[in-house]
């Protein structure tokens, strides 16, 4: 299992131009909390992401006028990005070591191809159990069946 085979591929994206407000309306339209940041000529080049609690902290808790600022005043400039063909537990350990809970994947050139956040992988882990548990159930059924 690697990065892009369990991320998302339906990406959202500003520029760092956007308007802060802009960028919140999307946010609440788009129901996600995460947006990707882009230059507007290069839609695939990845610059920043902002979240949702980049505004909060940011921007409310310091009663910042947010009308009056674009994405790239807030954003996360040089976060953690990750190549798709890595391994879903080299993704994790970098996860944890950056402190982030969703990143932005790449192909070997860069150019943006999804998003990969904890839940991701948490719904392909819970998916595998399933099967295991399948497995295991059937196994037992059948044997009952064969044996009785």
């Amino acid at each position: 299992m690697n990065a892009g085979s369990v991320c998302k591929r339906g990406v959202v994206t500003v520029t760092p131009t956007d308007d802060l407000i802009a960028a919140a309306h999307v946010m609440r339209e788009r129901h996600v909390g995460y947006l990707i940041v882009s230059e507007a000529s290069q839609k695939t080049r990845v610059v920043g992401v902002l979240t949702d609690r980049d505004i909060v902290v940011a921007v409310l808790a310091q009663e910042v006028d947010a009308r009056a600022l674009k994405v790239g005043d807030v954003m996360t400039r040089n976060p953690l990005v990750i190549e798709e063909g890595q391994s879903i537990e080299a993704v994790l350990r970098h996860m944890r070591e950056a402190g982030v809970r969703r990143v932005p994947v790449v192909d070997r050139s860069g150019a943006l191809t999804g998003v990969l956040s904890i839940d991701d992988v948490l719904e392909r882990i819970a998916e595998q159990l399933i099967n295991i548990a399948g497995s295991i159930r059937n196994e037992q059924r059948m044997e009952r069946a064969v044996r009785q």
